[in-house]
Order: C-alpha cells, then sequence, then structure tokens
C-alpha cells in the first residue's frame, strides 16, 4: 500500500512538472508572436496607447479602416476587434485598457444578439492567456463554468485551443499570416448576388450576464469621462425587424450614448460591390464607412 501511495505522489510530481514545463514553453511562444489575431488581443490588452479605439468582433476587425482615422482626425488609432468575439471579450478588453491609460474617444461596434449562446461563452477561451496576470478580467472569464479557476491553475490548460496558431504566429513565412493596420484587417472579396431578404428577429429572453456586461462597457466610459459612440456596422441584406438591433439602441438611450444604425444605409444597400459577404465590407466599403463614422465623430467632439 506504502508503495502504491509512493507511486502515486511521484507520478502526480512528474505530471505537474511536465505541465509546469509545458505551459511557460507555450507562454513563451505564445507572447513571442508579433502578428497575427493572439498577438493583436495581446496588444490591446497590454500595450495600447493610442487616441482612438474601436471594439467588436469581425466587423469591427474588417470595417474601420486606420489611415481613414488617423488622417481625418489626426489622432493615433488601433482597432481591438476580433473575429468571433462579442460583449463578454470586449468588456474585458476596456477593463484591461483602463488599468493603463484613458483613450480619448471609444468606437463600439455592436453586432450579435443578447439571448443566451452556449458559443459566447465558449469563445472565451480567447482570453484564458491573459487569466494568470490579469486579474480584472478573471471573473468574466469565470462566466465560462465555475471551475474556471481551478483549470486555470494549469500552466497548458490556457493554451489548449491555441497550438496550432501559436506555432503559425512564430514562423515567419510570407502569407501564413494575415497583415493588419494597427488592428484592421482588409477584406478584398466582392459579393455578386442579388440582395436578400432575411427572417425577422424576434423578441427574446435576454442573457442577463450579456446585458449586464453591456451596461458596464457604457457605464466605464461614462465613469472615466471617455466620449463613445456605439455603431452597428452596413449588411447586404434587408430585413424586417431585428430585436437585437432594437434592444441594444434601448440600452444606449438608457444611459445617453449616441447610437448609429447604418444596417439600412442606402448607400450600402444599393452596392453589392461594397461587400465581402453580405456581412463584411471589403476594403473600399471599409473606406466610404469608415469616412462616414469619421463625419459622426465630429459632430461628437464637437459638442462636448
Amino acid at each position: 500500500m506504502k508503495k502504491f501511495v509512493l507511486h502515486c505522489i511521484i507520478g502526480l510530481i512528474i505530471v505537474f512538472i511536465l505541465d509546469f514545463g509545458i505551459g511557460k514553453g507555450l507562454e513563451y511562444f505564445y507572447f513571442k508572436q508579433t502578428s497575427g489575431f493572439q498577438h493583436r488581443t495581446t496588444y490591446s490588452i497590454e500595450q495600447t496607447n493610442e487616441d482612438i479605439l474601436v471594439f467588436g468582433s469581425s466587423r469591427a476587425n474588417h470595417h474601420y479602416k486606420t489611415d481613414v482615422f488617423e488622417k481625418k482626425l489626426n489622432s493615433t488609432f488601433y482597432n481591438t476587434g476580433r473575429d468571433g468575439n462579442f460583449i463578454f471579450y470586449q468588456t474585458a478588453i476596456l477593463r484591461s485598457v483602463l488599468k493603463r491609460y484613458k483613450p480619448k474617444l471609444i468606437l463600439y461596434d455592436f453586432a450579435g444578439k443578447f439571448s443566451y449562446d452556449e458559443g459566447d461563452y465558449d469563445r472565451l477561451s480567447s482570453l484564458l492567456p491573459y487569466y494568470k496576470h490579469h486579474p480584472e478580467i478573471r471573473n468574466i472569464v469565470d462566466l465560462r463554468s465555475p471551475y474556471e479557476p481551478f483549470k486555470n491553475v494549469s500552466g497548458i490548460y490556457p493554451y489548449n485551443s491555441t497550438i496550432g496558431n501559436i506555432v503559425i504566429g512564430n514562423v515567419n513565412i510570407e502569407g501564413m499570416r494575415t497583415k493588419a493596420n494597427k488592428g484592421y484587417v482588409p477584406l478584398f472579396g466582392e459579393w455578386k448576388e442579388p440582395i436578400a431578404l432575411y427572417d425577422t428577429v424576434k423578441p427574446y429572453e435576454a442573457d442577463e450576464n450579456k446585458i449586464t456586461v453591456f451596461k458596464e462597457f457604457l457605464d466605464l466610459c461614462k465613469q472615466n469621462k471617455i466620449p463613445m459612440i456605439v455603431v452597428v456596422s452596413p449588411i447586404f441584406y434587408n430585413y424586417e425587424s431585428d430585436y437585437s438591433i432594437a434592444l441594444c439602441k434601448k440600452l444606449c438611450d438608457e444611459k445617453k450614448v449616441p447610437f448609429f444604425d447604418f444596417t439600412r444605409n442606402t448607400d450600402f444597400l444599393k452596392a453589392p460591390y461594397l461587400f465581402d459577404d453580405i456581412s463584411h465590407l471589403n476594403d473600399d466599403g471599409a473606406t466610404l464607412f469608415s469616412d462616414k463614422v469619421v463625419d459622426l465623430v465630429k459632430g461628437k467632439l464637437k459638442n462636448q
């Protein structure tokens, strides 16, 4: 029996050493990346110092063109948008930013929905590499499951789903890494299909976690006296109504935050050549859209 217990203890020690050693290696190579979406998250959390920040998912990532904002507003600019990451991710990033400095302006590109979606909780894995060193984001990541604090004791766990991208992010081969301009990632496709009618998004039961975290984003900007604008980017389809957009507007109105919806803007609905797909503008579309947002920003700053 004593021999069995001794073997178990030795086995646990070996597992601990391996977990610690492999975890340290993955951590080193993860944060060694100098391009790619993981690097952009690291920069957003730990290094941004730009005057204007954009928050959002893929529609932020591909719609807000750096050069347009910097030239027309004579300000520095960074796009923190990340594909497939929505309300939880954006508020976590803002918390980390505000620990370091206060941007002069924040743009929030709203996409997604306020209903419960297990996938939105699963996507919090994109923040796991920052869990250990950024306590300000932990209670958002903990929404994934009640076991996150215990899982994150492991050195390997935060990087479980990132290993392939860590390899790509550390290999300097032309074409393997997406080129970005201060967070903006251009798309160059051209949509060829006629515009379609999509189903109405009917009222649904809202996920209170999402409502709370979205309101926190708005409140943090207010508390820190940072001007902000919430925008819904253009799309290339028609719809009768969308409860998610309506609810977002309602929450913004309650907090007296300017809200602008471009989903019915005819400059885009009549121009399929400005889109890469029905939900994402191409580089030409992003240029036009960014010009329009600049006009909104100028109006906002003028009235401060």
